[in-house]
């Protein structure tokens, strides 16, 4: 299997077939179930291999479209004879030669061996080999197509049809493995699950969801198979929850539950793989539908897997109705039955408690009483109530809610807690109002009923308790209000009054029981009787009257009677009752006992049409005849029987209430019990019907006339007149119903939530308790036949009968009782066990079995204590077994190592338990397979938890394996020698190879673990172990020539492990007896002699694939083992040990040595070993030995080792990855220097090319210039960028149904529900569905030649020429591409393939290979570049959005995305190239800026690099990642900073902008990538070099850009440094991290440097960051630094030979070079930072380095820089320099001469000396006095210091010079400063002949300062105590008198100034200016200043020079 491509076994399915057959031994006994689980283990790792094959088809990068049968890993390809010879597309040059890769054997071999022609032999028939397989073409890479054989007896139809596509494929290992799942066998079901779950991964590749709505014949087979196997997985689950019952054995109840637990995850993993949720209705079949209900209701498992139950409830949310209605209600019990023991709990803990929450969990509670019946639940909840409701400070919210947990108690369905409720309230009240109490205080005890005394509790306990059937629950109902009636000695007043106000809207219910026999009945009644002058505590007077007018409806003829008294004594105590009608006597009063029992009651019902039958204004006629006193009596009486038929109409209602009817009613019934009553009697019957219909629709109305006790009074009496009126009374009667009943009525006032809404205008009804014990006149609607607190229970009895329902909630109970599972177990297995609750709640046998194996911990401890306990083999491995399910169920519960198995393994103390069977060598076979068992669970544990590995694990396997002797896991890989000569029979040989199997895989595994690992005793233990493994293996690589068939298996897994252990670097450095060199050597020797046996000798695998897996896996490791040798070796002359002979052995000839052997690799019919092949010449190449032994062994290949390389990198139907090993090759034959002419005994001549008809020969560049040409090198690079791929997989497994299928193309059916794995298709290849190719599935077709498939549309459509975005990973329909054709060029010298793919890993190297082509040739190589349009293209596939959308993907992976590794690859890849890019780009902007600089170009490229670099990576956790972020950023800052320096004019503005773009999240990764100063100096460098740049060259544009009115409005750094607010913290952090970098490197790392450069400049633009410099104390260090640096050079000028100043290497002159730059750039235009330099003693300081400064002009230029900066506008700082200040430090050597006594001092002695050598630190010290000649102090140290005699001596230029000296420019500035205050003009003043030498010089001109004599006369006129002088001097007067008449407009307005400064306010410069000449000139002037600059005004300028004139003449005219 390793050998042959998986793909093989589904093209000939026999062998796969054969071993579905064999599962059914499973079910055998006498040993044949052990040949079933050799045939899972096969079919396991089948389903691995064939993963990792779709993996590598899908891999961009190992993209092939080669045509050649003979060199691709197909299985058809049946070598017969060659037919036609194809030359390479890429012809080599020079003459052809044999083909060395046929050295050796290349006979006939035996039969069996694999070779190509067997593979019929799988499918039954036989062929004839070929008699010569020898094949000779022109070149290794020369392609040769074979014609297909004739099969004898196959048909090639009958073959299409018999292989099996990966979907097929994938059902039936569904379909055979899945009834394997009921067997007793713990191993067999074990091993089937991991079958089964490799199965589904490859599942999820190969089927997608939409299958289910494919209708193709394929389709419909595979939907049927999936439903057989759902039908089936489903009776399994069933079958293994049935299978437990309490009768059977403990071992097989646990074997039932472990595999009803796994069993059920994976069929949920399958179901949401395969059927999306909402098809689950139509297609699940029934037995599945019966499994999910199980696993829904089973709670253990919904607790240690609640992803899976969410999943599980989905789906039968949609399957089944009832059964979900059942899961739903069990779901509310068991969350009821938490709330139950929550609230038990708590109530129980001491301390303040949150009861708003206990009474949400007493109201949840509630809900399961129906089940637990735990009753002391019940007197909680009531004492609670009670609690709150005694409290004062409860809030209303908690009073309300615990009223309705109370309220829903009382109305429990459940009678038993009806019962204890009431009897628990009863016994409550007699506490607090029993007799017995008499003594206490009554405040403290009648408070505890306040919980009964609400309306809604009386109304409960009236209308409801009384009522109830049940004896206990009445008497106790009644008990209590009887207690409450007859209470009030017992309760304080407010007590009482909140009774009596919560009673009153309960009275009309409570009436109903008033009985003078009863004593209920009886208070009731004395309730009623109650004196109304009684007073507080006694029922409201309308109350009153209301309850004696309710009592003449109740039923009981005595109580009547007792009312009519009452009512007798209110009506004759009424007010004018003298004047009412009737009288009231005894006669009256006998006749009316049963006044309102009468035979016809009213119905109360009205109408409500929708449309008005009746016009408004009739029913407003009709009822004015009814008011009208004018009309007759019997007209209004009809009216008013009219407007009583009307109103039967709800609607008309309003128009009478507008008109006032209900008053005027009233107003008729007052006059008819008047006196003269009689005459207006006939209205009264119409009128009360009115009223009534009126009254029923209108609640509001009701509610206010029910309070008016006039009214009810009145109503009374009228009844009592027309006592013998039967239709009157019955009226009257209706309207007491109406008034007497209208609290009741109301549904909302009585339901737990009222509404806020108010309700509408409802038919009027009234609670059955009411009209059942009342007599009522009218028929009403009857309401609250049950309680409205009543709750429904979430089950019915029959749903508790359900065992399932039943143990759900029996362990809910129990979980919920003890809290969690762990407390459960416990208890469970203490001995002391208190009978808390009933036995029903107890948990059975199997329930306590049944948690233990669900609960991975338990289950676990369970394991490692039966393996402690253990007293055989089989118990051990049963409990090894069983820990595999758990490690399993967290791989199929998707929790991997975050799983319960993974959580719970790193708490236990399980090493211990195993550490017993790894310590000992096994004795026996028994022992063996154990430790197997043992081995393959550690292994499996490991996979699991390859990610984040546990360090303890890693240290403790370790450990283990590094013990001294006995070291049973490392001694086992290799038998001893006793062992090797003892005869064993198969088991044992078989048992051991297994051992040795499982042993390499373990080591493996192990070595994968630690990527990731960082703890440093652990990575130790590793090395040493490492090293320790590399011996080992190498014995096992020594001892693998077993007699059986070559030993093939063992030694391709020697040779497997050696590839993981040589991957990691260092493998061989750790062992203390054998060097590392030796070790590698010892590896080669070994490595060679296989690769000569299995490859060299045999001709390739081009005839086989026996041995394959022995290639690849050697040549893997020749490729490590090439780079730890170049680690390891002292010297590089280790590559000869490389060589092997060439050819065979012949006697007396000496066989040539070298590296020939590699080559034939190179042509590999597997990509992967051309790829590693090539990557071990690129590795060997990168030593010039190798080059040259490599180029040796290539000459006798046509082309040699160029011509080879280069064509295979040009091969454009050859693999990306291979291609760029080439292209690293060539990369490395660059580096070596080359001649370009012919030199002997050179040893590297570079590329050799020679033309057979002129003869000529070339070596070297130009040789490399030719092959380039002649191969079209460029042209190809500019195909193979147009054709690059981004996508992540070559075709994309995730397409819907829909996408890029065109109807009718799918001949046989077939949609994309198979994501392009499709069934045999009898198309041609003209005419296949694009959409179902795949290289995974070779078909045989019956033309020659058709089994290429093309990867991404039809072999007769090219794609067209597009950039690389129209490859995004999406297959091209022939609609699309039919037209479109790739453009021929005519200098290509083949046509291209139909198809190729390139990579971005292949452009990186390709971009390495043209930068190494640039360095060689740069100008060639750039115009090449040009012509090929190459940066152009190369830029363009940068992608910035893709690379964030990618690291987004990472950071919250979705469900349905690709696995993580995938992802991580694209990004480094795509990382790589940037990279690369970058370098390439760097280099081309040094050889020619033009290349990168266009515009086109320039922007796209910075806002992709910028967007690059501003991709957030803090959620990404992978460490390569990151390094590789951070490798692609330092590139990318080196190219902007290349980019900065090379082309600023061009290329700032788009940077800029991009950063302001960005500029919150560019300030981040500043911060970031400065912070990786010590992880990472590189990229902290280079960002900031980066940013140092970007603030100079912004600053020199900002120069450039001061004079430009017309400057581009680009963001500058200084305002986004200081400008913006938001981002003022990052700003701050940038600084700061700036800042540390400087400070905390010590003065010879150049990252200092670096930082000092950024720093520097970022002070020079940024006051924010020269605040946060002085905040940080940059200034004070910076001093401390330059006092110290003075002290060491004062130092060592005191040792003897050290008299010099050291040079610059020795650091102190840099180190005082940047403090000052720094201080100097601190204190720029700042003033708080130059007040803390004045306090740290800068000037002191300075003075102090003074001799120091005087001996470097550099360090002199930056202290004067630094000293103009801090006396620019710093009067403090300039006085500063005037102190005296040297006497703190130690004298100087003699030599240099005494320092003067300040700074001043020094500075003036400095620039007495003229002239200086140094032009520019003239240049600073007189500017530095400029600055200083503003301060008064300075200037009178420069006036007693008689420096500006010195300016006397400047001597004037001579002859034709018209120019003066810069020397003397800067004289004249410093005294034009001097000139600014008058104490300085005084001092010119002073010098003789100062004035005269100043006229003389303002005849001179100079560029930048023309003007300066002029000013320096103007600022003098300017003093009233100049004047005279000035005056007196005529040469002045003239020069200024001259400036009128000057061009210059600047010169006028200086001259004119000066005068009128002159002039103003000195009568004797009248008297001289008054002068005729001068005179003229200022007329002249102001005259023709007028004519110019006539709209002066706007012209601040002119204007001044016009208002100077005019008022000279002014001046001049005036006397």
């Amino acid at each position: 299997m390793q050998d042959f491509p998986a793909e093989i076994f589904l093209q000939r399915p026999k062998i796969v077939q054969s071993l579905l057959s064999l599962l059914k031994l499973a079910f055998g006994g006498d040993g044949r179930h052990r040949l079933a689980l050799q045939s899972v283990s096969c079919l396991q790792q089948l389903c691995t291999y064939l993963r990792n094959r779709l993996n590598f088809h899908r891999d961009p990068g190992f993209f092939s479209s080669k045509e050649d049968t003979v060199s691709q890993n197909s299985s058809l390809s049946y070598c017969h004879e060659v037919r036609v010879i194809h030359h390479s597309q890429n012809p080599s040059l020079g003459s052809s030669s044999p083909r060395p890769s046929v050295v050796g054997r290349t006979g006939q071999r035996p039969r069996g061996d694999g070779q190509d022609w067997d593979a019929v032999s799988s499918s039954g028939s036989s062929s004839h080999a070929p008699v010569n397989s020898r094949i000779s073409v022109h070149s290794p890479l020369d392609v040769v197509h074979i014609d297909l054989p004739e099969l004898e007896a196959e048909d090639t139809l009958e073959l299409q049809f018999q292989q099996l596509s990966l979907p097929q494929f994938c059902v039936s290992v569904l379909q055979s493995a899945v009834p394997l799942l009921r067997t007793g066998s713990r191993q067999m079901i074990i091993r089937v699950l991991e079958l089964l779950a490799e199965d589904m991964i490859l599942i999820g590749e190969a089927i997608s969801a939409d299958i289910w709505d494919d209708n193709s014949l394929f389709a419909v087979d595979m939907k049927e198979k999936l439903l057989m196997v759902l039908r089936s997985l489903g009776d399994t689950i069933c079958y293994h929850k049935s299978g437990v019952s309490q009768d059977q054995p403990e071992l097989v109840l646990v074997h039932h539950r472990m595999a009803f637990v796994s069993v059920s995850l994976f069929a949920v993993r399958v179901l949401q793989m395969l059927l999306p949720v909402e098809k689950a209705s139509h297609l699940l079949p029934e037995p599945m539908s019966a499994a999910l209900f199980l696993v829904s209701l089973d709670m253990p498992v919904s607790l240690e897997y609640p992803n899976i139950h969410e999943a599980v409830v989905a789906y039968l949310e949609q399957l089944n109705s009832e059964n979900y209605s059942i899961y739903k209600q069990t779901a509310e019990a068991v969350y009821s039955i938490e709330c139950t023991c929550n609230f038990l709990s708590d109530v129980g803990k001491e301390g303040e408690k949150n009861l708003l929450e206990l009474v949400e969990l007493a109201d949840q509670a509630l809900r399961s009483f129906s089940y637990h019946q735990h009753f002391p639940l019940i007197k909680e909840m009531i004492c609670m109530c009670s609690k709150i409701c005694k409290s004062a400070q409860a809030s209303p919210l908690l009073q309300g809610e615990s009223q309705k947990v109370f309220l829903r108690m009382l109305s429990h369905p459940l009678l038993q807690v009806k019962i204890e409720t009431y009897n628990c309230c009863l016994e409550i009240t007699k506490e607090c109002l029993g007799v017995y109490n008499v003594t206490k205080p009554v405040s403290s005890l009648c408070n505890g009923i306040h919980f009964l005394l609400h309306p809604k509790v009386l109304y409960e306990i009236s209308a409801f308790g009384i009522q109830e059937p049940k004896n206990e629950v009445n008497a106790a109902a009644k008990a209590i209000l009887l207690y409450l009636l007859q209470g009030r000695l017992m309760m304080t007043a407010v007590t009482w009054n909140k009774f009596i106000e919560s009673l009153c809207p309960v009275i009309p219910v409570l009436q109903g029981y008033a009985d003078t026999e009863d004593p209920l009945g009886n208070s009731i009644l004395l309730l009623t009787k109650g004196n109304p002058e009684a007073g507080e505590g006694a029922l409201p007077c309308t109350t009153r009257l209301k309850s004696m007018l309710r009592l003449l409806f109740v039923r009981k003829p005595l109580v009547r009677s007792l009312a009519l008294k009452l009512l007798a004594c209110h009506l004759t105590r009424e007010e004018g009752a003298d004047t009412k009608r009737p009288l009231i006597d005894a006669r009256i009063l006998s006749r009316v006992t049963n006044l309102f029992i009468v035979k016809k009651p009213i119905e109360l019902t009205l109408d409500d049409r929708r449309e008005l039958i009746i016009r408004l204004e009739t029913v407003e006629k009709v009822y004015k005849i009814f008011t009208s006193d004018d009309i007759d009596l019997v007209l209004r009486k009809s009216a008013a029987e009219q407007l009583a038929v009307i109103m039967q109409d709800i609607k008309m209602h309003a128009v009478v209430k507008k008109l006032h009817l209900v008053d005027t009613i009233i107003e008729y019934l007052n006059e008819c019990v008047g006196q003269d009553g009689e005459l207006i009697e006939c209205l009264i019957l119409p009128s009360l019907t009115l009223f009534r219909k009126v009254l029923c629709a209108d609640p509001v109305m009701r509610l206010a006339l029910s309070q008016q006790a006039s009214l009810l009074t009145l109503l009374f009496r009228v009844s009592l007149i027309f006592h013998e009126n039967c239709a009157v009374v019955t009226e009257v009667g209706a309207l007491f119903c109406l008034l007497l009943f209208d609290e009741v009525s109301r549904m909302d006032m009585w339901s737990v939530n009222p509404s806020n809404k108010p309700s509408s205008p409802s038919v009027f009804s009234l609670p059955v308790s009411v009209f059942r014990r009342y007599h009522l006149p009218v028929r009403v609607v009857g309401h609250h036949a049950v309680s409205p607190y009543s709750i429904v229970l979430p089950l019915s009895t029959d749903c508790l009968a359900l065992k399932p329902v039943s143990d759900m909630l029996r362990i809910a109970w129990n979980l919920s009782w003890y809290h969690g599972s762990e407390n459960l177990l416990k208890q469970m297995n203490s001995e002391s066990k208190i009978q808390e609750f009933s036995d029903t709640l107890q948990l059975t046998t199997e329930d306590t079995l049944t948690l233990k194996m669900t609960h991975t911990a338990s289950g676990l401890k369970d394991c490692l204590h039966s393996i402690v306990e253990a007293a055989a083999h089989r118990e051990v491995r049963a409990a090894v077994t069983r820990m595999s399910f758990y490690l399993l169920n967290d791989r199929l519960s998707l929790k991997g190592g975050s799983g319960p198995f993974g959580v719970t393994l790193k708490s236990l103390s399980w090493h211990t338990t195993l550490n017993r069977f790894l310590q000992v060598l096994p004795a026996c076979t028994e022992d063996e397979k154990l430790l197997i068992d043992i081995i393959h669970f550690l292994n499996k544990l490991l996979k699991e938890q390859r990610k984040n590995s546990s360090v303890e694990l890693l240290n403790w396997l370790l450990e283990l394996l590094l013990r001294h002797s006995p070291n049973p896991l490392l001694d086992l890989l290799v038998l001893t020698e006793s062992q090797a000569r003892e005869e064993t029979d198969d088991i044992q040989t078989a048992v051991r190879q297994q051992l040795q199997k499982e042993l390499i895989a373990l080591f493996n595994t192990l070595l994968l673990s630690f990527m990731a690992v960082t703890d440093r005793k652990c990575l130790e233990l590793f090395y040493v172990f490492q090293t320790q493994l590399s011996l080992k293996l190498l014995q096992c690589l020594r001892v693998t020539d077993a007699p059986h068939f070559y030993g093939l298996p063992s030694l391709e897994r020697t040779l497997r492990g050696m590839a993981h252990l040589t991957a990691s670097p260092g493998w061989s450095s750790h062992s203390p007896l054998t060097k590392p060199f030796e070790i590698c050597v010892k590896y080669l020797s070994g490595l060679l002699e296989v690769i000569t046996s299995f490859y060299v000798e045999r001709g390739g695998n081009a005839m086989s694939f026996m041995g394959k897996g022995v290639t690849k896996n050697t040549v893997l490791c020749l490729l490590h083992l090439s780079h730890e040798m170049m680690a390891q070796a002292q010297s590089s002359e280790w590559m000869s040990l490389w060589f092997l002979p060439l050819g065979s052995h012949s006697e007396g000839h000496a066989t040539p040595q070298g590296l020939a052997w590699l080559i034939p690799l190179w042509v590999d019919r597997d990509p992967e070993v051309r790829f590693t092949s090539l990557g071990l010449g690129s590795a060997l190449t990168t030593l010039e030995t190798g080059c040259v032994a490599l180029a040796n062994s290539c000459q006798n290949i046509s082309g040699g080792l160029w011509g080879t390389v280069v064509n295979i990198l040009l091969d454009q139907s050859e693999c990306s990855m291979v291609r760029r090993e080439a292209a690293f090759i060539l990369q490395n034959l660059l580096v070596i220097p080359m001649p370009s002419v012919i030199i002997k005994d050179y040893t590297w001549q570079g590329p050799c090319v020679h033309d057979e008809d002129s003869g000529l020969s070339l070596i070297g560049k130009p040789a490399l210039q030719a092959l380039l040409y002649h191969c079209h090198f460029y042209e190809h690079l500019n195909q193979m960028i147009k054709h690059c791929y981004l996508g992540r997989y070559t075709f994309d497994l995730n397409f819907s149904a829909l996408d890029g299928t065109s109807e009718g193309s799918d001949l046989n059916g077939l949609d994309d529900s198979f994501k392009f794995w499709r069934a045999p298709s009898r198309m041609s290849n003209q005419d296949q569905d694009p959409s179902s190719l795949s290289t995974l599935e070779t078909m045989v077709t019956p033309s020659s030649g058709s089994t290429e498939f093309p990867p991404f549309g039809p072999s007769s459509v090219s794609l067209p020429e597009a950039s690389h975005d129209q490859f995004a990973a999406q297959v091209i329909g022939p609609h699309e591409t039919a037209s479109a054709q790739l453009p021929r060029d005519t200098s290509l010298p083949a046509p291209l393939p139909k198809q190729c793919v390139v990579t971005p890993p292949l452009l990186s190297a390709v971009c390495s290979l043209l930068d190494g082509l640039l360095v060689i040739a740069p100008g060639d190589t750039a115009r090449a570049f040009r012509q090929a349009r190459l940066i152009e293209l190369l830029c363009s596939i940068m992608d910035a959005t893709l690379l964030e959308s990618c690291v987004q993907e990472l950071k919250g992976p979705l469900p349905l995305s690709s696995p993580v590794e995938h992802t991580q690859a694209q990004v480094s890849f795509l990382l790589e190239y940037l990279s690369s890019l970058s370098r390439l780009l760097q280099s081309c902007l040094l050889v020619d800026p033009d290349l990168v600089i266009e515009d086109e170009l320039l922007k796209p490229l910075v806002t992709n690099i910028i967007g690059v670099l501003t991709i957030c990576t803090k959620d990404v956790l992978d460490v390569e990642l990151i390094s590789a972020f951070y490798h692609t950023w330092t590139h990318l800052f080196n190219l902007l900073a290349t980019l900065l320096r090379k082309a600023a004019t061009a290329s700032l503005s788009s940077i800029m902008m991009g950063l302001a773009k960005h500029w919150a999240t560019v300030i981040d990764m500043l911060c970031t990538c400065v912070s990786l100063s010590t992880t990472c100096p590189t990229l902290s460098t280079a960002s900031l070099q980066f940013l140092s740049i970007l603030l100079t060259e912004e600053a020199k544009r900002h120069l450039q850009d001061k004079n430009k009115t017309n400057s581009c409005h680009t963001p500058s750094m200084a305002s986004l440094l200081d400008k913006t607010q938001e981002n003022q913290k990052s700003l701050e952090r940038l600084n700061e991290v700036i800042l540390q970098c400087y400070e905390g490197k010590s003065s010879k790392d150049v990252l200092k440097r670096v930082a000092a450069n950024t720093l520097m400049s970022l002070l020079a633009v940024s006051r924010r960051a020269q605040r946060q410099a002085l905040k940080a104390d940059l200034i004070d260090s910076c001093m401390e630094q330059m006092k110290h640096i003075n002290a060491q050079l004062n130092l060592d000028s005191l040792r003897p030979g050290k008299a010099t100043l050291k040079k610059q290497e020795d650091g102190f002159i840099k180190e005082l070079s940047i403090a000052m730059q720094l201080l100097r750039n601190c204190l720029y235009q700042n003033e708080e930072c130059k007040e803390a330099a004045l306090e740290s003693h800068l000037v002191p300081v300075l003075h102090s380095l003074w001799p120091w400064l005087l001996m470097d002009d550099s360090l002199m230029q930056i202290a004067l820089q630094l000293l103009c900066v801090y006396t620019a506008n710093f009067p403090n700082g300039c006085s500063s320099l005037c102190w005296s200040s040297y006497g703190q430090y130690p004298a100087q050597a003699a030599y240099r001469g005494a320092p003067s006594t300040s700074l001043m001092g020094c500075i003036l002695k400095l620039a007495s000396q003229m002239p200086l050598e140094n032009t520019a630190v003239q240049q600073m010290v007189f500017m530095f006095l400029s600055n200083l000649a503003l301060s008064h102090d300075c200037k009178g140290v420069i006036q007693k210091s008689n420096f500006l005699q010195n300016f006397l001596s400047l001597t004037l230029p001579k002859g034709g010079n018209k120019h003066l000296s810069n020397l003397t420019i800067l004289w004249l500035k410093l005294l034009l400063n001097i000139s600014f205050g008058e104490d300085g003009q005084q001092m010119i003043l002073r010098l003789d002949g100062c004035l005269d030498l100043l006229t003389e010089m303002s005849k001179y001109k100079h560029k930048s300062s023309p003007y300066i004599p002029l000013l320096i006369f103007h600022n003098i006129c300017f003093s009233p105590a100049n004047k005279p002088k000035i005056l007196a001097n005529e040469k002045v007067i003239s020069v200024l008198a001259a400036c009128l008449e000057s061009e210059n407009q600047n010169v006028q307005r200086i001259g004119a100034a000066a005068l009128w400064a002159l002039i103003h306010n000195y009568q004797k410069a009248k008297m001289t200016l008054k002068n005729p000449s001068i005179k003229r000139r200022v007329d002249e002037a102001y005259s023709l200043a007028k004519k110019t600059f006539s709209n002066s005004e706007e012209t601040p300028l002119n204007a001044y020079y016009l208002k100077c004139l005019e008022n000279l003449v002014q001046l001049l005219n005036s006397s």
